[in-house]
């Protein structure tokens, strides 16, 4: 095998499409678009969802709930997250480091979600009023 001699297997490539070049191609006359109409003529094209005037289906549906930018700076963890890691001291970057909540999150909430029995100390993290509580039982604290 030489290159000068490599050429793609038969039917590999297939020979385009040459609309407008005579009745004895097949697409010859009106090119393969039909008779008259909008879409027949050059330019003749309109944009994405326009309905000839009727009023879009995108306009005619109602809009629905709201989706905050925000929401994927707030992280959530659960107490029984808080348990199986161990520390005695928890922040942002703890968490982030040990993966409880991902690398974007800016705000982290605790939320009462399991069991915790280690004294443990927050700093810069917030907690639901039911956490808090239960942090505090087990001798840690909110900050």
């Amino acid at each position: 095998m030489e290159l000068n001699t490599l050429k793609p297997a038969p039917g590999a490539k297939k020979a385009r499409r040459r609309v407008g070049r005579g009745i004895g191609s097949g697409l010859g006359k009106t090119a393969g678009r039909g008779h008259k109409g909008q879409k027949s003529r050059s330019g003749g094209f309109h944009k994405v969802g326009f309905e000839g005037g009727q009023m879009p289906l995108q306009r005619r549906l109602p809009k629905r709930g709201f989706k905050s930018p925000t929401v994927k700076y707030n992280a959530e963890v659960t107490l029984a997250a808080l348990q199986k890691l161990g520390r005695t001291e928890v922040d942002l970057l703890t968490l982030k480091q040990a993966g409880l909540v991902p690398q974007l999150a800016r705000k982290v909430k605790v939320i009462k979600t399991g069991e915790i029995t280690i004294a443990v100390k927050l700093q810069g993290v917030a907690a639901t009023a039911g956490a808090k509580a239960a942090i505090e039982a087990a001798g840690g604290s909110v900050a």
